[in-house]
């Protein structure tokens, strides 16, 4: 695609497919801890971590299509890249939620309530912003500075 003159160079993000297993493998592996605990037992180690692949996996997904796909399309005036991201990351949040129940429902697990799937879009949010206020805080790029 060739970009007007006037529009960022945007670069398209690439990840060694193994970082990126290994990242978010480990994030799921620790979410997935965190909900058995959290849940008391009540759903099975394997299950939560499998459930927790659906926000860590998943949402590298959602980025990498914000980032590689929708952000060259649209203008490149700041706050259409802002509101376009921050509504990518909490819609995705949703549908990754929405994954959430669908396979706890097809393996057994836990019901998951659907506020819960609708509470997932804005917990998504949330974390992609600490996530990317972490980054700029180490100096790289990320959704503040408007490189990442």
């Amino acid at each position: 695609m060739v970009q007007p003159n006037n529009s960022p160079p945007w670069m398209p993000f690439e990840e060694p497919l193994q970082a990126t297993v290994l990242r978010t493998g480990t994030i799921a592996l620790v979410l997935g801890t965190v909900m058995f605990v959290a849940s008391a037992h009540r759903i099975s180690w394997p299950v939560a971590v499998l459930l927790a692949l659906w926000p860590a996996f998943g949402g590298h997904w959602v980025e990498l299509w914000f980032l590689n796909w929708l952000r060259p399309r649209l203008a490149t005036a700041r706050p259409v890249q802002v509101l376009a991201r921050l509504a990518v990351w909490t819609v995705g949040g949703v549908a990754l939620a929405l994954m959430m129940r669908v396979t706890a429902h097809a393996l057994g697990g836990p019901e998951i309530a659907w506020r819960t799937v609708l509470l997932g879009g804005m917990a998504f949010l949330a974390i992609e912003l600490v996530v990317h206020a972490a980054l700029a805080g180490r100096g790289q790029r990320s959704f503040y500075n408007g490189q990442g």
